[in-house]
């Protein structure tokens, strides 16, 4: 005898639907719904056309358009991915998707300019200018109080770099 899906006949089995397409964790959808585990697993696997997980990627990803919005989708999916991996006791699929969190966190960083990977040049040490200074301090050797005044003013941009502030 054929075993009939209690999620196929449920009277909100569109929501359930959306909740499973949308990466909800399945204890998630079990609490909203009132429906087992596996019966979510085995209509996930069986009756849940496959178009229209397709279909719900590829609008997702049309609605994403832009950079910033499509990899921060892709976080939101793969934390889903982790939250089900933690429920469903799969760990080695949960660190491959923290690992892929991490991925997605370090790109949105980047893409926000809160990770800035520049090499930063620090030109109060640099050669060239430890030399410009040098010059300019002997050209103002016969103007005593001009060499003191530049020599501070110097000083004081050195100190307000050495300490993180502009100057």
């Amino acid at each position: 005898m054929t075993r009939v899906c209690t999620v196929c006949l449920h009277r909100r089995h569109t929501e359930i639907d959306r909740a499973l397409l949308g990466g909800a964790a399945y204890r998630t959808i079990t609490h909203m719904f009132h429906v087992s585990r596996y019966a979510l697993m085995r209509h996930k696997a069986a009756h849940l056309p496959r178009w229209l997980a397709q279909a719900q990627e590829a609008e997702d990803m049309a609605d994403a358009d832009s950079l910033l919005e499509q990899v921060s989708a892709l976080h939101r999916r793969t934390l889903a991915i982790l939250g089900n991996a933690e429920v469903e006791g799969e760990y080695k699929l949960a660190l491959a998707a923290i690992r892929e969190a991490r991925n997605n966190l370090e790109l949105l960083g980047k893409l926000i300019g809160e990770i800035d990977e520049r090499p930063q040049i620090n030109v109060l040490l640099a050669p060239e200018w430890l030399a410009t200074r040098a010059a300019l301090l002997a050209a103002l050797e016969p103007y005593v109080e001009a060499r003191i005044a530049v020599s501070a003013a110097l000083l004081a941009v050195e100190e307000a770099q050495h300490n993180g502030h502009s100057g």
